[in-house]
């Protein structure tokens, strides 16, 4: 069982635009989407499709848009009702694939509905294999909420806790790694998913672009995280591929040219991709292969598509090991 949770999710329209975006212009659209979404969502979606068990669990009222749109899709969900809508963001994709996101705050959630919804995660997470906690923090919620419930959890449910992943930026990201906080390495993940630009943000010293240009220096970076006390990094680096990086090695994996249509799930698709390698007990190098196929097959896909198995091409990614810099 693969478990997610999606703090802030949301109801995502995606608009296809015929040409460039055009500031202040008026432009007609070709096609449009609107799919419930939200990281760990994409990630349930994704598992699902590949005829794995999951359960994505989230906040939201049974009558919310984005609840009965799950309940549309049949993904398997637990959604905690909290009185107020759910958030709705807006995505344009141009036909070279550039992506522009609007993005709604999302709802206040206080804190009771917060340990209701850390109390719906622990009794899901008992016995599963991975629990991914994914995406943005609604207001209301402290930086620190998923450092919190990691070690929480891990001292709750022991020998039963999942491996846990987590995909997040900014505040919520660096909150893993703060010992200020007194969690120390219990607060720190099994898996981190950082993207170029919040690997840098989170070790410094580097940038987004000096990542994507040289693995060998997302190599450095996410030792330093290893460092730290996290298992692995997958970092993915646009159309570099990915790094993943353990205390045993770490491999660069890249995918042959695909036309981008829209990158919108490209990096929650090849997080399910790496989640579901490791559950199948396929070897490291394998899994950042599977997590390189999900991603490309993602950004091949229109709008906020998540990818089946037919959609990859694990034969289309190149897998080679890294030394890193000091």
């Amino acid at each position: 069982m693969i478990v997610t949770l999606t703090a802030n999710p949301s109801l995502d329209r995606t608009i296809e635009l015929a040409s460039e975006l055009a500031r202040g212009g008026v432009q007609r659209a070709t096609a449009t989407h609107a799919q419930p979404a939200g990281k760990g969502v994409n990630v349930s979606r994704a598992v699902a499709a590949a005829g794995q068990d999951t359960l994505a669990v989230l906040p939201g009222d049974a009558t919310d848009p984005l609840v009965l749109g799950l309940g549309a899709d049949s993904l398997p969900h637990r959604a905690l009702p909290i009185g107020a809508g759910l958030r709705s963001n807006i995505t344009l994709t141009e036909p070279d694939g550039t992506t522009t996101k609007i993005n709604e705050p999302g709802p206040l959630l206080g804190a009771e509905a917060q340990d209701q919804l850390c109390a719906l995660v622990e009794e899901a997470s008992d016995g599963a294999d991975w629990l991914v906690l994914a995406g943005s923090l609604p207001p209301g919620v402290e930086p620190d909420f998923y450092a919190r419930l990691t070690a929480t959890l891990r001292r709750d449910l022991g020998d039963l806790c999942p491996k846990i992943a987590v995909d997040t930026s900014g505040a919520p990201l660096s909150a893993l790694f703060d010992g200020g906080h007194g969690l120390g390495a219990a607060a720190v993940p099994t898996l981190l998913k950082p993207n170029a630009e919040e690997l840098a943000e989170l070790v410094g010293e580097t940038t987004e672009a000096e990542l994507e240009s040289d693995p060998l220096q997302a190599v450095a970076a996410a030792r330093k995280l290893i460092a730290a006390g996290a298992e692995a990094v997958l970092a993915t680096l646009g159309a570099a591929g990915a790094v993943l990086v353990t205390a045993d090695g770490a491999w660069q994996g890249s995918h042959a040219p695909v036309t981008a249509r829209s990158t919108v799930g490209a990096g929650d698709s090849s997080l399910a991709g790496f989640v579901l390698a490791d559950q199948a007990g396929l070897a490291r190098p394998d899994c950042l292969r599977r997590a390189v196929a999900y991603g490309a097959a993602a950004a091949s896909l229109p709008g906020s598509t998540i990818p089946t198995p037919a959609h990859t091409t694990e034969d289309a990614v190149r897998v080679v090991p890294l030394t890193g810099k000091d």
